[in-house]
C-alpha cells in the first residue's frame, strides 16, 4: 500500500471523491495521512514487503491502520466514537477507489472493520501496546479462500494468502 502510488493510480472520479470527503473534514487529513504513514513503518519495520500480499502480515495492516487513525483523530473529533466514524468512512472509501477483486476488498474491510472495534473495545497506552494486542489476535487469524467462509469469521483477521 504505497500512498502515492495508489494515488497516482486513481482515475479522476476517485480522486474526486477522495478530495470531496476530505475536504468536508480538512482538519482530519493530517491525523489520517500520519497515522497511514505510521503504520507503513510499523509494518515495514516488522514485515518487510511482506504487509503489501494478501497474508496475516496485510492482516495486521489493515488492523492497525484502523486503530492509529482512530487515535489520531480523536484529538481533533474529541470523542472515540466520532473518531470511529470517519474512520470507517475514510477506509471504506479507500477500499471502493482502490478496486481490489472482491475477496481481497472484503478481507480489507473486515479486518479495517476489526481495527475500529478493538479501538472502540479498549483503552491502549501507547503503540507497543496496540502492537502487541493485534500480534496475539494474528495468531487466531484465519486463511479465507471464498467470500462464503466469511460468515462465522466476523470477530476474526483473515487473510487470503500464506
Amino acid at each position: 500500500m504505497n500512498l502515492w502510488k495508489r494515488i497516482r493510480q486513481l482515475s479522476i472520479g476517485q480522486l474526486f471523491k477522495l478530495g470531496y470527503v476530505f475536504g468536508s473534514r480538512p482538519l482530519l487529513i493530517r491525523p489520517t495521512l500520519r497515522a497511514t504513514k505510521r503504520t507503513m513503518q510499523v509494518c515495514d519495520t516488522l514485515y518487510g514487503g511482506a504487509h503489501h500480499k494478501n497474508g496475516k502480515e496485510n492482516a495486521f495492516r489493515h488492523a492497525l491502520w484502523n486503530i492509529l487513525i482512530c487515535r489520531n483523530c480523536r484529538k481533533r473529533k474529541k470523542s472515540d466514537k466520532k473518531s470511529a466514524i470517519w474512520t470507517e468512512k475514510i477506509t471504506i472509501l479507500y477500499e471502493k477507489v482502490t478496486k481490489n477483486d472482491l475477496l481481497d476488498q472484503h478481507m480489507d474491510l473486515q479486518n479495517n472493520s476489526l481495527g475500529i472495534k478493538w479501538f472502540l473495545d479498549n483503552s491502549f497506552k501507547n503503540e507497543t501496546e496496540i502492537v502487541h494486542f493485534i500480534q496475539k489476535k494474528l495468531e487466531n487469524a484465519q486463511k479465507v479462500t471464498k467470500i462464503e467462509e466469511l460468515g462465522n469469521l466476523e470477530k476474526t483477521l483473515i487473510y487470503i494468502s500464506e
